[in-house]
């Protein structure tokens, strides 16, 4: 079993909007600010290789919008397709995409500007619950659910559903379970990968980045703050005491880190790469 790290470039998006209530005295200790109060952020795949399945996580935005889309994210660096190819793959090598949810800088990659399944000989997988969601979204949430990374999945008959069904994880192959939570949006979905003896958890939107660690540091993004909350602190008492190892697609600066609790809550603990675990 392999796992990598994939790069698929930075954006852009409002300091106050990534933190919510925080005020920006304090979270800018952790993530600079331009003129304009625009962060820098990741967005930062992952990709397992076990068995003949290749795996990859989550596709970042793609490349296909209009110009005046791009403007107001500036997205730059790496390409998915350019990491992918650094690390030895090739797009038809892709047997399984995950999707942890369909805001377009999580999926956006999934289809190209031709309008078809970037990765031709993958099965797409998302939540079902959150796939209806999707497709109906609600006038706050609508504008990052973008048909043109939606339907064409469903239109080329590669998209599979993961149910929820009351359950908060489910199996989803050999090393990997998935985690659900509705705090960020409806049924998104956390993979858990075990790898050379540790606990490695992807963590989407639910902590984005080491700096949304402390309990109130919470997207305005998130439909359900206080349901954000209460998943947080479930999560992170168990990532102490199992020593998970947070794997973030957010945050531009660090790849992985443990969590620490104090007297003062949890905090950041030290900081690893895939390759120094």
């Amino acid at each position: 079993m392999q796992v990598y790290s994939i790069d698929a470039g930075l954006f852009k998006l409002d300091g106050g909007a990534m933190f919510g209530v925080v005020p920006k005295t304090l979270w800018q200790k952790s993530i600079e600010a331009n003129e304009n109060n625009l962060c820098t952020f990741s967005m930062r795949c992952m990709l397992v290789v076990e068995g003949e399945r290749i795996i990859l996580i989550d596709t970042g935005m793609g490349d296909k919008q209009s110009d005046k889309f791009f403007r107001h994210y500036e997205p730059n660096g790496k390409n998915l397709f350019d990491s992918l190819h650094e690390k030895g793959f090739k797009k038809e090598d892709i047997t399984d995409v995950i999707l942890t949810h369909l805001h377009f800088d999580h999926c956006g990659g999934a289809v190209n500007k031709e309008m078809v399944p970037s990765f031709p000989n993958a099965t797409y997988w998302v939540s079902k619950e959150h796939w209806e969601w999707a497709i109906h979204p609600n006038a706050r949430e609508k504008a990052s659910f973008l048909k043109e990374n939606l339907l064409p999945l469903q239109e080329n008959g590669v998209l599979k559903f993961i149910e929820e069904k009351n359950q908060r994880t489910t199996n989803f192959s050999q090393h990997i379970d998935i985690l659900f939570t509705n705090g960020h949006t409806r049924s998104m979905m956390l993979p858990i990968i075990r790898y050379k003896g540790h606990t490695i958890v992807y963590m989407a939107d639910l902590i984005p980045t080491a700096a949304h660690i402390p309990l109130p540091y919470i997207m305005a993004y998130d439909m359900f703050p206080m349901t954000t909350l209460k998943e947080k602190e479930t999560f992170l008492n168990e990532a102490v005491t199992n020593n998970y190892m947070l794997f973030f697609e957010h945050d531009a600066n660090n790849e992985i880190c443990n969590v620490y609790k104090t007297e003062k809550g949890f905090t950041k603990g030290d900081f690893y790469t895939l390759y120094t675990l």
